[in-house]
């Protein structure tokens, strides 16, 4: 099990990233693609590696756009599961175009 960082902490290591509203301690960002499939591989693509993790995002996905928060609800809170994973999406997402 991965100890909380917290939000804070875990953006000072990633980029674009955000801390959520409200009094969760989570992370979001918004990525958007040129076209449903590419979100769509995104998509996959995370959800092999978090199912490999265990650690699985909560998402919203519409057409090319894929709202992710991210947050490991067995420290009620950001951890480093949360940066690597955040990290591999962003990675995807460079790699998607």
């Amino acid at each position: 099990m991965s100890g909380k960082i917290g939000a804070r902490a875990a953006l000072e290591q990633l980029t674009g990233w955000a801390q959520g509203k409200g009094d969760r301690d989570v992370i979001e960002k918004t990525y958007k693609f040129t076209d449903f499939k590419t979100a769509w591989a995104f998509m996959t693509g995370t959800a092999i590696k978090a199912d490999g993790m265990d650690h699985h995002p909560e998402w919203f996905n519409v057409y090319n756009k894929v709202e992710v928060t991210l947050t490991t609800h067995d420290v009620d809170g950001v951890s480093s599961k949360d940066v690597e994973l955040a990290g591999y999406m962003d990675a995807l997402a460079d790699k998607l175009g």
